[in-house]
Order: C-alpha cells, then structure tokens, then sequence
C-alpha cells in the first residue's frame, strides 16, 4: 500500500506541474503575438533608417572628416554586447547565446584581441560572471519596461566608449526572431557603422543643408538607437517563442509521464489485490486441512 500511496503522489505531483507548464505556455504565446507585432513593425523602419544613413555616407565629400562611428581601427579592444533574459525556464534560449558569445571571444582573444562585455540580461551577466570575463556594461532590469529611451541610454554608453578610443570594436550577439518555434543567434557588428553599398541609381540627387556630415551627426546616433532596440525586441520575441515552445514540450512530456504512472500505478494495484486473493484462498485452503 505504501508504494501505492507514493505513486498516487507522484500523479498528482506531475498533474499540478503540468498545469503550471500549461499555464506559462499560454502566457508565453500571448506575450509572444504582442512581441512579434512590435518587431515586424519596427524592422522596416530599421532598415530605412540604415539605407538613409548609407546614402548620406555614400555622398560624404572626401574634404570632410569622417565621422567616429564609421573610423575603423585594428580592432584591438572589442566589446561584446550580448543579449540574454532575465528568466529562465526557456529551453535553450540563454544557453545558446552564452555558448555564443563565449565562443567568439575566445576566438577574438586567439586573434590577439582584448575582450571586455556589455551584458543585457541577467542570465548572461551570472554566466559570463562565473567565467570570470571582463564586464564593462551590465545592464539589468532593461525588459521589465522597454522602451527606445532605454535603448537609447544603452546606445550612449556603447558609443562614448568606440569615440573615446577605449574600443576598437563592437558586436552584438543576440537571438534574432524566425518563429515561434525557431531562433537564430546572430553575432553582428555593431561598431564602426559600415554603410551598406548602394548602386549609383539608388543614390539620388540631393542637396543637403548645411552640409552631409551634419546629416550624418544626427542619423548615426538615431542608427545606433534603433539598431539596440530592433535587438532587444528581437531578443525578446525569441525569448518568448523559445518558452512557449520549452513549456509546450513540457507539458507534452508531463502527459506521457502520467501515463506511464497512471499504468504503474495499476499494474502495482492488479498485484496488491491478486497477493490479497492469494492470501485469502491460501488461508481458506489451510483451514480445510
């Protein structure tokens, strides 16, 4: 009886579980339609922003000076700036990225350069913390209320940082959003900006006032802004994607094991009740000799 007893726990164990799985699944897939709207309707402003900005560098007179975010040095100093949550139970969300990152800067040291992080999340700042990297930037509490300002603030602190010389260097590693059930972990550069190339006739024919690299003080921080935000709603989406998809398969999971328990359970009682029988017929049988 007391293995019966311990069974009957067990399913009832795994049925409360399941409805806390099941419930995150849902709150999960919620969250996740509200992230997938605000990411596909930022990324086609993204991509003008950037297509804006590569037309005015495109233009830029060699007389003028190159503005800091698009110099590019010997990348001797680099910052990672990696994207993880401050939650778990995500599947292979944060440990994806975290293996990520870990394996660039490894190859970066390899490379001769000299590493340092900017860490957005939690997880990734308690992963990196243990390894014990160099963590220039930790940034928590970002996704509790995220917002362009926030972005924003992050952005400034990434760029004093490349304009005071102290990088060379800047990537970003986070997940970028496919589906709900698909993410893909993008290392891209960050810093320097590097205009993509445009054909002659996408150039256009403007004049500019007063002048391009003017333009170009006011479009690259604007740049720099979106760009962090596009990522972070990326990473966001993917976030909950990835829950969703670890919470379905939880429950999923918590359904085979009360069945298998459920046919424990049985076939330990069919027993206990066949050795009852047993018993009984055995004491009748002595009885009558």
């Amino acid at each position: 009886m007391a293995a019966l007893k311990d069974i009957r726990k067990r399913i009832g164990s795994v049925k409360s579980t399941q409805k806390i799985t099941r419930a995150m699944k849902l709150v999960a897939g919620a969250r996740l339609r509200k992230a997938q709207e605000n990411i596909e309707a930022l990324r086609p402003y993204a991509l003008k922003t950037y297509e804006v900005l590569s037309g005015v560098a495109a233009r830029v007179s060699p007389e003028e000076d190159l503005h800091p975010l698009l110099a590019r040095r010997e990348p001797h100093r680099v910052m990672l700036v990696v994207l993880t949550s401050d939650r778990g139970l995500a599947g292979a969300f944060n440990s994806n990225i975290s293996r990520a990152a870990y394996n660039r800067w490894k190859e970066l040291e390899a490379e001769g350069s000299e590493v340092c992080f900017g860490v957005i999340g939690r997880k990734g700042r308690d992963y990196f913390k243990r390894r014990n990297a160099n963590i220039r930037h930790d940034f928590l509490g970002v996704f509790e209320d995220l917002s362009v300002e926030k972005a924003g603030e992050i952005g400034r602190y990434i760029v004093e940082d490349y304009t005071s010389l102290d990088l060379d260097a800047c990537y970003l590693v986070y997940n970028e959003f496919k589906s709900a059930i698909s993410q893909q972990v993008v290392i891209e550069p960050f810093l320097p900006i590097k205009p993509m190339e445009l054909a002659e006739d996408q150039l256009g024919d403007f004049i500019y006032e007063p002048n391009q690299a003017a333009l170009l003080d006011s479009l690259l921080p604007m740049y720099v802004e979106v760009e962090i935000y596009r990522a972070l709603l990326e990473s966001v989406a993917s976030e909950h994607g990835a829950r969703m998809t670890a919470m379905d398969a939880a429950t999923n999971n918590a359904s085979d094991l009360i069945d298998r328990l459920t046919l424990q359970y049985n076939r330990a009682r069919q027993a206990a009740i066949t050795k009852e029988l047993m018993e009984i017929i055995g004491g009748a049988e002595a009885l009558k000799g």
